[in-house]
């Protein structure tokens, strides 16, 4: 196998957007054009009982969200395609994070109708943050909505993008006609029903033709050469560099539900996409064509077939082949380890697989030795930065509701925690554990899981916490950090890790401990440096 090949025909992103505006659907879709699926289900819609492919949970099926980023890979025209489809809802958010730090270019959706919503401005806050190459998907075009060139003010104003058009609407709603494909300079039309097979459209190559103005009507045709006229004087040029150094986002339009725009967006995407890229470690910076192997674990899902308990930690291919039965170095643990059954994904079904390639996602059954953020090697020793824990929003104590069932629920949160669905902090004073997550939903998703997944059942009570601290003593030797941990004793507490943690109840109490202690740092990042 030539491994530069298999590189260059790699394309692993992630699809990112506020809940609802279509992102799993649009998953569904790419995969239709892949021949992954012979035909979608669409997450919502009851006349279709197919759950969509991607959402494998019991709780994402009864609510209709996806609550866990799952792992899709199909080949279109010869390129290998991962898709990394990520929870929307902000209870998740800690997730997503992590999975951008595993992707080479993301996927915007954005809902015709809602425009640019918060959650997606947090998203595309960290991928500017890192640079990272994005395309905008506009959805839902069947429905009512804003005006296309409002849209596109509203995308570069609120998100901070520079935008270049290169498919275009003719009209939406119930005059929805179809889309103008600049990129290709072909138009395709719009008969809307096709949901869930592949359809194909009617291609003009010349917009003078006079058979376009029998197509969609005179006065559709003269609206749209004008709009085009004026998308050619307003906006810049495409410049791959530019995009692809994150300072130019091409934008599509479309409507995924009934497949509509999406299958010009996979054919721009697939050229123009980069393949996998280089990443910094914490003593270099790792090129993705070397030939050594190297990766990292950015998520680790229990329990992915409750008929047997098992653990996968999902591993992102950085450098070199990984190949099964070879022994790696597990950086963290300074041991060998090897794999004979590493899987590739598509959604829940899983196979197992000899060689794996840079941009590559594989999953290796863990019995507990991996945690989110670990390195796998040939025998180098470093680390990939940039995995880290936020400070969570909410805590409770988890109280077990089944004096029986002790073990199955310390196993479970062991378990739960590991995957990154909370964090846990158990208190040095009583021993008590206190679960603190991004988002309130996340603690019906963990009682659920422990419930269904683990027999055990747990109950929560109220704990007065606002912030979770990661301590940082500059000498642990010296009276003030003594002083510190005697005073706040009854706020003390371990993370998983066995980090300790500050528990402060309020914004105040944080302000004045750090004056108090000027040389017991406080970081709300489990990350620091």
């Amino acid at each position: 196998m030539d491994l530069l090949q298999e590189i260059k025909r790699r394309r692993t992103f992630g699809i990112i957007s506020h809940p609802d505006a279509g992102k799993t659907t649009l998953t569904e879709k790419l995969l239709l054009y892949g021949g992954a699926i012979q035909e979608a289900g669409a997450v919502k819609s009851n006349k279709i009982k197919k759950g969509a492919t991607s959402d494998f949970m019991e709780i994402e099926r009864q609510r209709g969200i996806s609550v866990a980023t799952s792992v899709l890979a199909f080949i279109y025209k010869d390129k290998k395609i991962n898709i990394l489809d990520t929870p929307g809802h902000k209870d998740f958010a800690e997730d997503t994070f992590r999975t951008l730090t595993a992707v080479d270019s993301v996927i915007v959706v954005i809902d015709v109708a809602k425009g640019v919503e918060e959650q997606t401005e947090k998203l595309v806050e960290v991928c500017r943050m890192r640079n990272i190459p994005m395309i905008v998907f506009i959805n839902k075009l069947d429905r009512e909505g804003k005006d296309a060139f409002d849209l596109l003010d509203e995308v570069e104003q609120k998100l901070g993008l520079k935008v270049v058009p290169l498919s275009f609407p003719i009209g939406m709603g119930y005059d929805f006609k179809g889309i103008y494909n600049i990129w290709e300079k072909k138009l395709n039309l719009f008969s809307g029903d096709a949901k869930q097979k592949v359809s194909s459209g009617i291609e003009f190559t010349n917009l003078d033709d006079p058979e376009l103005d029998k197509k969609i009507g005179k006065a559709a045709a003269e609206t749209l050469r004008e709009e085009l006229e004026l998308i050619r004087e307003v906006y810049p040029d495409f410049d791959k560099e530019a995009y692809l150094k994150g300072a130019l986002q091409p934008v599509f339009f479309g409507s995924a539900l009934n497949n509509f725009g999406v299958q010009e967006l996979l054919d721009c995407f697939i050229e123009i996409a980069p393949s996998p890229q280089p990443k910094m470690s914490n003593i270099r910076l790792v090129d993705s064509k070397e030939k050594k192997f190297t990766g990292f674990v950015f998520k680790i899902h229990a329990n992915m077939d409750p008929k047997h308990r098992d653990r996968l930690a999902f591993v992102k291919i950085v450098s070199g082949v990984f190949k099964r039965n070879t022994n790696y170095l597990h950086v963290k643990l300074g041991k060998k380890m090897k794999f004979s059954s590493p899987n590739a994904f598509f959604a829940e079904k899983k196979e197992i697989v000899d060689e794996s390639f840079p941009g590559d996602i594989v999953g290796l059954h863990d019995t507990g030795n991996f945690k989110i953020g670990d390195t796998l090697t040939e025998g180098e020793i470093l680390e990939f930065k940039g995995v880290p824990s936020f400070s969570p929003e909410h805590f409770r104590y988890v109280n077990n509701a089944d004096p029986m069932k002790a073990k199955q629920l310390s196993k479970g949160l062991d378990q739960l925690m590991d995957e990154g669905v909370a964090q846990l902090f158990t208190l040095d004073l009583n021993g008590r554990k206190v679960i603190g997550t991004v988002g309130a939903l996340q603690f019906e998703v963990i009682q659920y899981r422990l419930e269904h997944e683990y027999g055990a059942k747990c109950s929560y009570e109220n704990v007065n916490v606002h912030k979770a601290c990661w301590v940082a003593p500059e000498d642990k030797q010296n009276e003030e950090f003594k002083e510190f941990k005697r005073v706040k004793q009854r706020y003390l507490a371990k993370d998983k890790k066995g980090q300790l943690v500050f528990l402060a109840d309020s914004a105040f109490t944080v302000q004045m401990t750090q004056q108090k202690y000027p040389t017991v740092k406080l970081h709300f990042v489990s990350e620091f440096k």
